[in-house]
């Protein structure tokens, strides 16, 4: 995908109206694609691999990927959150990791982390 290139690109695209965005990178991803299969239609998810690269492009770009008019946006990061709210806005939530020293196999951290679909399900809802 040539998105990529820019930093953000559209993964999946909702069917219909688009009701919620859920935003997501790297290992993420997977979560942001599977909670959007359960909760409809009207999801888009957005891959956005390198914040900086996303910022530098045009703004008709940025609002094509990330409209303006969609409010309701959800996005999973298994960092820092604070930088999310750039994207998702005042209304939208942010599902991170903001502590660190855990250590385990990948499957495990993610779970003890929050880092599910499930909960990614539920944090949209």
């Amino acid at each position: 995908a040539n998105g990529g290139l820019k930093g953000a690109y559209t993964l999946v695209k909702e069917e219909g109206e688009l009701e919620q965005i859920i935003i997501a990178a790297g290992s993420e991803v997977q979560f942001a694609e599977a909670a959007a299969k359960e909760l409809g239609k009207g999801v888009r998810v957005v891959s956005m691999p390198c914040m900086s690269l996303f910022d530098k492009q045009s703004a008709e770009y940025k609002e094509e990927i990330l409209p303006s008019s969609c409010t309701n946006r959800v996005a999973m990061e298994a960092g820092v959150s604070g930088l999310w709210y750039k994207y998702v806005g005042l209304e939208g939530k942010v599902v991170g990791v903001d502590r660190f020293g855990f250590s385990a196999p990948g499957d495990i951290t993610f779970r003890e982390l929050g880092m599910t679909t499930e909960n990614l399900v539920d944090a949209c809802k």
